[in-house]
């Protein structure tokens, strides 16, 4: 498939004409947008296939909820959780990626399967990830963050968010390509609301362009997040509820094919997925 676009292709991955669909199976009981409906493994899965029959590209699996003050979940819990998931997902022919910061999730679960590690630590929550990863020859998702969810709100704090994000990402990509990463394999992620007020996400999805200039594919994560609660509130109301915000998602997911990201990671696929499909249409039309 052509990547005329520049997107930017990931080795180990399939090819896609335009951004692609991540959709999101959050196995924990305490996500901040769904937590507890798909904690069975079985129900968990059946997700996974739903998502994936109504437009999910790649199918995102994660066992620790990171919602602000989420308290972390210990090891063997996470791959209880995970792993099984991961393989019935696997099994049915589906591109699968693991969202764990822990190396010893990342190393089963791409041994039941999965083919991308999405670590929202950037590698940095566990110093053995990246030589993990890196003997596994995986593709990896670098994504901004300045330190767990107990702690990450006090920590939003930025003169210039768009270059200091950009900064401490580039410093984390040249982590992991040190530490044997492929630089093909690395997809970048601005993390958005973590460590971020709603300007300062709403800055970034702005500024994509600088975000992509880092040389890497990008996926954008904005899905059901607090910025888009905000906005849809405006200055006085109280925020809708999560499930409330998949319309402002996909518009974010437009913006985001627009502006040239490789993938947007969202919990409602069919949306997302009629507005990327819209955005290359429009973007084939130039």
């Amino acid at each position: 498939m052509s990547t005329s676009f520049g997107r930017g292709r990931v080795a180990g991955l399939p090819e896609w004409d335009r951004c692609a669909v991540m959709g999101v199976v959050n196995v924990t009981p305490d996500s901040f947008s769904d937590g507890g409906r798909w904690f069975d493994t079985e129900r968990a899965v059946k997700h996974g296939l739903d998502l994936a029959s109504r437009g999910a590209d790649l199918i995102d699996v994660g066992g620790e909820s990171t919602r602000p003050g989420a308290p972390r979940v210990d090891e063997a819990e996470e791959l209880r959780r995970v792993v099984p998931v991961v393989r019935a997902l696997a099994a049915e022919g589906l591109v699968v990626s693991v969202d764990t910061m822990r190396a010893a999730v990342a190393e089963q679960s791409l041994a039941a399967g999965a083919l991308l590690v999405n670590d929202v630590s950037g590698g940095l929550a566990d110093p053995a990830m990246i030589p993990a990863v890196a003997a596994a020859g995986a593709p990896f998702v670098v994504m901004h963050w300045r330190g767990f969810s107990d702690a990450m709100n006090s920590r939003a704090v930025y003169t210039d968010v768009v270059g200091e994000v950009t900064d401490e990402l580039r410093t984390r990509i040249d982590a992991a390509v040190d530490g044997g990463i492929a630089p093909d394999r690395i997809v970048v992620d601005p993390g958005l609301g973590f460590a971020k007020e709603a300007p300062h996400d709403l800055a970034l999805v702005a500024h994509l362009d600088r975000l992509r200039a880092l040389g890497h594919p990008l996926l954008v994560a904005a899905s059901r997040k607090r910025f888009l609660g905000r906005v849809l509130a405006g200055p006085d109301a109280a925020p809708p509820p999560a499930r409330e915000r998949d319309a402002a998602t996909a518009a974010i997911s437009a913006l985001s094919a627009q502006a040239g990201a490789w993938a947007v990671r969202v919990h409602d696929v069919r949306p997302t997925a009629d507005a990327v499909r819209v955005a290359r249409a429009v973007e084939a039309a130039r």
